[in-house]
């Protein structure tokens, strides 16, 4: 008894000192903290940058490049940086930054700015290669011969690059003149290093060395890897913003995702009781964790990310369903309870592997292939993921056992899974695929004739279209919430709708506002109107048009990425299952959410803005989740009822086992997002109703649509004998 109530003991403490670590961190600077995470613009503010091309009349091309370029740059500081055309001639980049000040100011200007060209040049002053022959550049350092570390650059070149490199030091190397014997390395127009050239170079591989730190070797080599900008830049304004949202938006949401918490905790802790109470302080733990994780990792986190977090939370608190349905079966065929908690998380297990692979896989193609918002979603999805495999096949389990130990080994603690009669969802097909073709074809109908009157297939929103910046120097300091207060309805008057983002320049009353593209009409309009309510001077506002921060490249990545993840995810599906009947079923359920979300957007014109492409990827998260619990069962049933089966009714009691696990867990979710829309701010509420739009939809689409899909595949498309594709 001594050493299972030691058990529990531990697992209590284990759960303070993480909660520890995530609301106080670690040493004077609080590392790991919730104070120490880094916020994205939205939430905290940063630097805004406005460059201008020494080139007077650019080609479009060029400033698309050049803002490719500085988008590719800008991630060493934050994924979640922006970057947009403001004019003709001028780029704004904006860096989330935390307790920025002016010298980070302007090590980053001087960073940004330049050209980034790179030349290795022989002694007669000719280009042996240059940045163009670089295929790769990594930071990396090293211990010299006096146990001193150094830093350095490692190039690997192209196969043209690494011929070049050879013919050219060998050249350098068959030269008379000692003092010749050198390769100038010069970088945007200065000498780097001038190393000694004594033998032939082969294999593709070149070093810059004598590099001050690890920072500036990674900074170099992000640089070199990215390639040289297009346009010549000059630094014209840089400002220190305050947060796009205001304070109200953290409070309310923290509020918001707390009392969502506590409801969830209740209802797990009354309708699974022990198993509930074990899975609510594995909650607790798992939270504290991911918070941990991002403020470790300095990961940046804005909206999108939250959406990322509030999807992870759904799927840990689903896994602990799944577990707990399992058990509760063990417990109905007579089974004791030590031997149900065993059982139960062992049968729980490939399920819960399988869909979090799935999810991890997407996961990693969005980070490697994504850019900007794309890439904080995939780093909180993929941390949050991680973590809750861990805390449900871990720490539930251990606080679990540790309570059955130290008394609770009655049946009734645990719950028993009533007999339920098969649901035909088989029989109903043609419904639910009558029902959802009508959903989409609306939806579709909407977008046409969004299209066909002029007001745009969807409201896409600043991020998309670009707009109009307006720069407004008050009499009087402005607070975020007076702007959003009484400016607001002012700018609503003249702009016809409420979707307009404030930034505060800090240490002054200038506040810049960004709407949808205004006419000039418009723009007079608005000026003379904030003349008059404020008492403006008219020259202190102006106006510039500003391009969209998520650029045509951007777009691009971001649709490859979405198109290779789902791939990855049919792949797996179809590798684990030794069925492309399933992959194409989920992957179909999948396109089915996505497409009912869009029709959502196009019908209520809600904005299209950033936290778009998060709020499709959550649906997509947590519906393949739900699928995939399905598929293993109808697996698991299939395997168990042998050669004769009558395929309806394994579908029909492999979905009605999983109801339960389904609906609870949609059930929870829905609680986080209901509360977010209650008691969030507008910001908040917008990109929790879609995704509360798109977990109903994903349920539904598990529960009746994949299932079905897959029986009429296997009935249109048998098997052969023996072939499991």
């Amino acid at each position: 008894m001594g050493k299972k109530i030691f058990k529990l003991v531990a697992a209590i403490a284990m759960l303070a000192l993480v909660v520890y670590a995530a609301y106080f961190g670690f040493g004077k600077d609080k590392y790991g903290s919730a104070s120490d995470i880094k916020l994205g613009l939205d939430l905290n503010g940063g630097i805004s940058i406005t460059f201008e091309t020494l080139e007077a009349n650019p080609s479009a091309q060029d400033m698309d490049d050049t803002i490719y370029k500085l988008q590719q740059r800008i991630q060493q500081y934050s994924t979640e940086a922006l970057v947009y055309q403001e004019g003709d001639n001028r780029i704004t980049v904006e860096i989330p930054l935390k307790n920025v000040d002016t010298d980070s100011a302007k090590e980053i200007l001087e960073e940004l700015g330049k050209p980034g060209s790179l030349e290795f040049i022989d002694m007669d002053e000719k280009v042996i290669i240059d940045g163009s022959h670089v295929k790769g550049a990594q930071a990396k350092y090293y211990q010299d011969d006096l146990g001193q570390t150094k830093y350095m650059v490692a190039l690997t070149l192209t196969d043209e690059g690494s011929k070049l490199f050879a013919d050219g030091t060998a050249r350098v190397a068959a030269e008379t003149v000692d003092s010749k014997k050198y390769i100038k390395i010069v970088y945007d127009g200065e000498e780097f290093s001038k190393p000694r050239c004594t033998t032939k170079i082969e294999g593709g591989s070149v070093s810059i060395d004598n590099i001050e730190s690890i920072e500036k070797a990674e900074s170099l080599a992000s640089t070199i890897r990215i390639g040289a900008i297009p346009l010549e830049l000059k630094t014209i304004r840089s400002n220190i913003v305050a947060a796009q949202l205001g304070s109200d938006a953290i409070k309310t949401g923290l509020m918001a995702g707390l009392i969502g918490l506590i409801i969830i905790v209740l209802f797990m802790c009354v309708y699974y009781r022990v198993p509930g109470i074990a899975a609510s302080l594995a909650l607790v733990m798992y939270i504290s964790l991911v918070v941990f994780t991002i403020s470790a990792f300095d990961i940046t986190l804005t909206l999108p990310g939250i959406a990322g977090i509030v999807l992870t939370i759904g799927m840990a608190v689903d896994a602990n369903v799944v577990i707990f349905a399992r058990i509760r079966e063990e417990l109905a065929l007579g089974h004791g309870v030590e031997g149900a908690i065993k059982t139960g998380f062992s049968k729980a297990t490939s399920a819960i592997l399988d869909g979090n692979i799935t999810t991890l896989i997407a996961a990693a193609v969005l980070y490697i292939m994504g850019s900007g918002s794309i890439k904080g979603f995939a780093s909180t999805l993929a941390i949050g993921t991680l973590l809750s495999m861990f805390t449900a096949l871990c720490v539930t389990r251990f606080i679990l056992k540790a309570l059955y130990g130290v008394g609770c080994k009655s049946v009734k603690l645990y719950g028993v899974q009533k007999e339920r009669k098969s649901v035909d969802f088989v029989g109903k097909k043609h419904i639910f695929f009558i029902a959802s073709l009508v959903v989409i074809v609306i939806g579709i109908g909407a977008m046409v004739f969004n299209g066909a009157n002029d007001k745009g297939v969807l409201n896409w929103g600043i991020e998309f279209d670009g707009g109009t910046s307006t720069s407004i120097i008050f009499k009087d300091d402005m607070s975020q919430e007076t702007l959003e207060k009484e400016l607001t309805p002012v700018i609503s008057e003249v702009i016809g709708t409420g979707e307009i983002q404030y930034q505060k320049v800090a240490d002054s009353t200038e506040v810049i506002v960004k709407t949808r593209e205004l006419t000039m009409e418009e723009s007079e309009k608005l000026n003379n109107l904030i003349v008059e309510k404020y008492g403006v001077d008219k020259s202190l506002v102006t106006a510039q048009s500003i391009s969209s921060t998520i650029s045509n490249e951007m777009k691009a990545d971001a649709l490859i990425a979405v198109a290779v993840s789902t791939i990855a995810m049919l792949i797996y599906i179809w590798f684990r299952f030794s069925n492309i009947r399933f992959a194409t079923s989920a992957v179909m359920a999948l396109v089915h959410d996505v497409l009912i979300v869009v029709g959502f957007y196009a019908l209520t014109r809600m904005t299209v803005g950033s936290t778009f492409v998060a709020c499709a990827l959550t649906v997509v998260g947590y519906s393949i989740n739900a699928t995939i619990v399905i598929f293993d069962r109808v697996r698991e049933n299939l395997a168990a009822a042998g050669k004769k089966f009558d395929l309806a009714e394994v579908l029909n009691r492999s979905v009605t086992q999983t109801l339960s696990r389904t609906i609870n867990s949609s059930l929870t979710t829905a609680v986080m997002l209901v509360a977010l829309l209650i008691f969030g701010v507008t910001s908040i509420r917008e990109f929790a109703l879609p995704i509360l739009i798109g977990v109903v939809c994903g349920t539904y689409s598990s529960v009746c649509l994949a299932g079905s899909l897959w029986y009429v595949f296997m009935k249109k498309f048998p098997p052969k004998e023996d072939d499991e594709d």
